[in-house]
């Protein structure tokens, strides 16, 4: 795994989505009580930005056409979007948020 500094945490505060571009992807960063995980950023229905859309709990909200997705697994919880997003390993280290690209 090769990790890329992705955020910081001042940047990340608790149910909060931070859309970054790490190594040529585009990625959304989430903050859940605490732990950080990342999925793609463009929903794999129209390729809107996830980080646009709203976070509740573990569950984030395409601004566009209401898709749902879980940013632990990148599951869909709810369509139209029919494709799971990629899933990104996140650590943290000190006050940086780090992403396997």
């Amino acid at each position: 795994m090769v990790f890329v500094k992705a955020a910081v945490m001042k940047d990340l505060r608790q149910g909060n989505a931070v859309g970054v571009e790490v190594g040529g992807k585009e990625i959304v960063i989430v903050n859940v009580d605490g732990k950080y995980f990342a999925i793609g950023d463009r929903c794999t229905h129209m390729s809107c930005r996830l980080s646009q859309g709203s976070l509740k709990g573990h569950y984030i909200t395409c601004p566009c056409h209401v898709s749902v997705f879980d940013v632990e697994t990148g599951n869909v919880v709810k369509g139209p979007a029919k494709k799971s997003e990629q899933v990104f390993h996140v650590k943290a280290e000190g006050d940086q948020i780090l992403v396997d690209v």
